[in-house]
């Protein structure tokens, strides 16, 4: 099999799980578009903890990590295998480069993980496992986690990174209770845009000092989980290269909810 790319969706809410809108037409159209994985290392937004961990569970539960939705939602089972020898590797991997990690053989797979690949994958017979983000430690850490990790696209695995590409909840929920005023913020075109010539550009410093150099950085992420797993993918793609070469495609593009950027990328 020849090397996967690794991705960078942007989940954007639940209810993309029951909704076969665009987003989810775009997901399944670049899970077409791929070889088949052997299996799946997915970085979720909604998994924090204070070493990288990977979920090592033989049959990982669907987790519903949300509140307030419809009944449908939360029939939704994903049964997808995990793969506790993936975890075992990734912690391999890991270790080579320093990192000390642990595998938590009774997590699930949250929503960040298998909402997008409910529609990606609906057969849910390709095994995956979750890998934790440690948001504290910002995004230096995820970039260099990714590279560590980069392997896996030559062994079949194919590394995705679920988070949002903007996530200001505050002005979500804003725009869903006052629809008729749900228009795209300016700010969230103008950081989706800056992150994109930064990755065109392959300026993994810029990527990694966000927070400082990005328009509207704080605003655009007010907490900073969403936007870290894009450099695991990024890290993943480049792997240990100190040139970062790589080459990107942005395969969707919408802002919903006044302020969630739902940009998704194919790194090679």
């Amino acid at each position: 099999m020849s090397r996967l790319p690794t991705l960078f969706i942007s989940h954007g809410s639940p209810m993309h799980a029951i909704d076969k809108g665009a987003v989810a037409r775009a997901w399944e159209a670049l899970a077409k578009s791929l070889p088949r994985p052997k299996a799946i290392l997915m970085a979720s937004a909604h998994w924090e903890t204070e070493l990288p961990s990977m979920t090592g569970a033989e049959h990982p539960a669907t987790i519903h990590d949300f509140g307030g939705f419809p009944q449908e939602l939360y029939r939704i089972q994903y049964p997808a295998p995990g793969l506790p020898a993936l975890a075992e590797r990734a912690r391999a991997l890991l270790k080579a480069q320093g990192q000390c990690s642990a595998i938590d053989g009774t997590r699930g797979l949250d929503h960040g993980a298998w909402s997008p690949i409910l529609h990606m994958y609906p057969e849910a017979d390709i095994p995956v496992v979750q890998m934790a983000l440690q948001t504290a430690m910002g995004a230096a850490h995820h970039l260099t986690m990714g590279r560590a990790l980069a392997p896996l696209a030559d062994e079949g695995v194919l590394v995705i990174g679920s988070g949002n590409m903007t996530h200001n909840l505050d002005e979500a929920f804003s725009a869903m209770r006052n629809p008729a005023m749900a228009k795209p913020l300016p700010y969230v075109a103008e950081f989706s845009a800056w992150v994109k010539s930064r990755i065109e550009a392959h300026d993994l410093d810029a990527l990694v000092d966000y927070r400082r150099q990005a328009p509207h950085a704080a605003r655009a992420h007010p907490s900073e989980e969403h936007f870290l797993p894009l450099h695991v993918a990024i890290g993943a793609a480049v792997g240990q290269s100190m040139g970062g070469t790589m080459t990107a495609e942005r395969v969707y593009s919408d802002i919903e909810l006044s302020s969630l950027s739902m940009d998704a990328w194919a790194f090679h």
